[in-house]
């Protein structure tokens, strides 16, 4: 579905919200409204509209904004709901100008029938909140009709650094985390001394390897983070340099495989802000592909972090790259020198320039503690809900903190 188009089927939702509305039409019920969903203003397609006191709202693009699969049958003028929940899979069918519903074969009443308006099913609000699990709450002195979607299962990668240790309790919460103890250094090499993106010292009992044992013993998958950045032009020394290029390469396999890790996080950043980009896509293309193939051979999977597409940096091409890697993560953050949140518009343009090359199933956000807080971290991944990402990456642990970590809880399950 193209990013525009899965916007506006998001933004019915926020249609959805207007049951506190006070009902003097349908007109009135849409004029000077903001929508937001999880924190994020939304257009929507069809307006609500108030019947007969209630607040109705476009079911279909409620429904597939939140995964919900949807189908219309013209015989019976019934459109069917099927939603896969932790429960199991909720079955609602709705008929046109009736006001009894099928929820998984019980039968449901209805405030108002369900209606057709210029093509498109109009229901209660009231009953979707109560069917799909969508929180509502209306803001009467800033006219805002704010919708929370359901907690998701995203996947969820953490990443590890040097001072992380502090919330070493929470990698257990993580599907996977990514251990950020290995650099490409100012000459080019591959290493895991140095003083920073470092192999920690033991302190005791507690090893590095320790910590990665007891996280893949516990379910979550560690993998080795390597860093580059290209300050010195210590990246363009590898992507250039096919030699060099071997040499890195088996460093970071051997270490990875030697170490116990399930696989290799590459964060190379800093490519393409200058130069041809399509000769530097290419080769570093060249780089993350010979990765590939010798991480595969040694059993290893590969995640590739990589510059926002509308970032300065455009050394990165996400098609091809997503048809090497398992998945890529997207440094949706730092537009504005993490000073504060980042910038919700910025976040969402990176996301659907990324859905434009890349399948959603294969997309990460990335997303920095160290730029959100409390108020707005669910924002973030709200967007990778509505977007349908395979999850979130978060930068970093030791970061995090107990007020963040509690509202992440509330919309995605860790």
């Amino acid at each position: 579905m193209k990013c525009f188009a899965k916007i506006l089927l998001c933004a019915a939702i926020t249609a959805a919200s207007f049951t506190s509305l006070p009902a003097k039409g349908a007109q009135a019920a849409a004029d000077g409204v903001r929508i937001v969903l999880d924190g994020y203003p939304l257009p929507f397609p069809v307006e609500p509209a108030v019947m007969s006191g209630t607040t109705m709202v476009p079911f279909r693009a409620i429904s597939e904004a939140l995964g919900v699969k949807v189908e219309w049958n013209q015989a019976a003028r019934q459109i069917t709901a099927t939603n896969k929940e932790a429960s199991g899979t909720k079955k609602v069918i709705l008929t046109l100008g009736s006001t009894s519903a099928s929820v998984n074969g019980a039968a449901v009443k209805l405030a108002v029938a369900p209606q057709n308006v210029r093509g498109t099913t109009m229901i209660p609000l009231s009953f979707f909140g109560q069917q799909f699990g969508a929180g509502v709450s209306w803001n009467q002195a800033t006219k805002t009709v704010s919708i929370t979607s359901p907690k998701k299962d995203l996947y969820t990668l953490g990443f590890y650094a040097q001072g992380a240790y502090s919330e070493v309790s929470l990698i257990p919460d993580f599907d996977a985390v990514a251990f950020g103890w290995s650099r490409i250094d100012r000459s080019g090499q591959y290493t895991t001394s140095g003083p920073e993106f470092r192999w920690p010292q033991a302190a005791g009992d507690v090893t590095p390897e320790s910590i990665v044992q007891n996280a893949a013993s516990g379910g979550t998958a560690p993998y080795l983070m390597v860093y580059s950045g290209d300050k010195e032009l210590e990246l363009t020394k590898n992507v250039e340099d096919l030699q060099l290029q071997q040499q890195t390469i088996a460093g970071i396999v051997d270490t990875a495989a030697q170490k116990g890790f399930k696989g290799i996080a590459l964060d190379l950043e800093g490519l393409g802000m200058t130069g041809d980009k399509t000769v530097v896509q290419s080769q570093y293309n060249t780089f993350v592909k010979n990765l590939s193939a010798k991480a595969k051979a040694a059993s290893l999977k590969l995640t590739v972090i990589l510059h926002p597409l509308n970032s300065s940096y455009k050394g990165y091409d996400y098609k091809t790259l997503a048809s090497i890697a398992d998945d890529l993560v997207i440094m949706a953050y730092a537009y504005e020198g993490e000073t504060g949140p980042e910038p919700m518009n910025k976040v969402d343009e990176a996301i659907c320039l990324a859905l434009q090359q890349v399948s959603k199933d294969k997309l990460i956000l990335g997303i920095s503690v160290y730029s959100e807080n409390k108020t707005s971290v669910n924002a973030k991944i709200g967007l990778a809900k509505r977007y349908g990402l395979k999850g979130i990456a978060i930068w970093r642990l030791g970061l995090i903190g107990q007020p963040v970590w509690s509202e992440m809880g509330q919309s995605v399950e860790l």
